[in-house]
């Protein structure tokens, strides 16, 4: 570690043009990792914040949302299944709506409208305002960014190409779905909305598009065995099926993934080349008796201070960039991924240093002091 922090300190200008793309590098990684957090929150919030552990849909449905529709009178089979501690109906559509009485197109504010029986374990907590309540129907639960939107408590809102009026009586937060705000609604609500159309509930029973089960150790094979007509699966498996959700994140990972690789390269480049112009320093240090292992940790020390101080010069960066980005921007930072980067981008640093630690090993004393600059 001496030898590692004098040389740092005797060759600054090298260090840190290599620090500073290591700075540019984790800015870039932590960046790309709160869009990709920022993406998958908007697209399935909702549903992620769920306290579910498993999904049935329709028998076919692949998992989504939009091709399910099932009964909610399933939900007395299910829950009498093993393991099984609380089922809750769920149904799910796109809608456009607007104040009451707006005159201009532009007050129009495209949503996601989720039904659900107030109470259970779907309905989020209130940040503002009332929950949903039984027996109000006309009353809704909306997502905060609406309030950006004008919407204030109290509010009367439209629903484009239905004649039902809601009521905001709640404000709720970190509430998406499919890259849209959400407004909780009861399901007879819903049923009303998504069903207006004659023949649209395809002769189904109080119709929705999925139930939301509560348990651990469920077996998905055994209930869908139990139950005819349904699909089971887990609350991970149903998120993947919503639309966009996996290319978004296979492509922000893919990008990850690449910028690891290169900054890998980089460095690797970098030390080896610096390896290469000291061969001769190093042959003598080894004619005076420093062993491999002790200028190989030389090496890895100097990477791995170099490194922590430019990925937490990039974590500070990243926090400063996101408090000036606009609240419209889908980026959300989650602490845990951030440590999780910055290791992984610690452990690529010094791995690629071996490199330069495997020519150190192979360096000759006598043909690096004969060497001539």
């Amino acid at each position: 570690m001496f030898l590692a922090l004098r040389e740092l300190k005797h060759a600054k200008l090298r260090f840190f043009m290599i620090g500073m793309i290591l700075v540019l590098i984790s800015w870039l990684v932590f960046i790309l990792s709160g869009l990709g957090n920022g993406l998958s929150s908007l697209s399935a919030s909702a549903f992620k914040n769920m306290d579910a552990n498993y999904v049935v849909f329709e028998e076919g449905a692949r998992h989504s949302m939009l091709r399910s529709v099932i009964s909610e009178d399933v939900s007395e089979e299910l829950k009498n299944q093993k393991h099984v501690n609380d089922v809750a109906p769920m149904g799910s559509r796109t809608a456009v709506v607007l104040k009451e009485n707006a005159t201009s197109d532009d007050e129009k504010i495209d949503v996601s409208l989720l039904g659900i029986n107030p109470g259970t374990f779907l309905e989020p907590e209130v940040i503002e305002g009332n929950p949903l309540t039984k027996g109000k129907d006309k009353e809704v639960i909306v997502n905060n960014v609406l309030q950006n939107k004008g919407i204030k408590l109290g509010d009367t809102l439209e629903i484009e190409g239905s004649t039902e009026v809601i009521k905001v009586v709640g404000f709720v937060k970190d509430q998406s779905f499919n890259h849209l705000p959400a407004i909780f609604m009861t399901m007879d609500l819903w049923r009303s909305i998504h069903f207006a159309a004659p023949g649209s509930d395809m002769g189904i029973n109080n119709p929705v598009n999925a139930i939301m089960l509560q348990g651990e150790n469920i077996i998905p094979e055994d209930i869908d065995q139990s139950v005819d007509g349904i699909e089971t699966t887990t609350k991970q498996e149903a998120i993947n099926g919503l639309p966009g959700y996996t290319a978004e994140n296979g492509t922000i990972m893919m990008m990850l993934t690449f910028l690891l690789a290169i900054s890998a390269v980089v460095i690797t480049v970098f030390f080896y080349v610096i390896t290469l112009q000291k061969s001769n320093q190093f042959g003598i240090m080894k004619a005076i008796g420093a062993s491999n292992s002790f200028l190989g940790r030389a090496v890895i020390s100097q990477v791995f201070i170099l490194a922590v101080i430019s990925i937490g010069l990039g974590v500070l960066l990243t926090y400063g960039t996101a408090a000036i980005l606009p609240e419209a921007m889908p980026f959300a930072l989650d602490p845990m991924l951030v440590f999780i980067y910055a290791f992984v981008l610690l452990v690529v640093s010094v791995l690629s240093t071996l490199l330069s630690v495997r020519k150190i090993t192979k360096i000759d004393p006598l043909q690096a002091i004969g060497r001539v600059e």
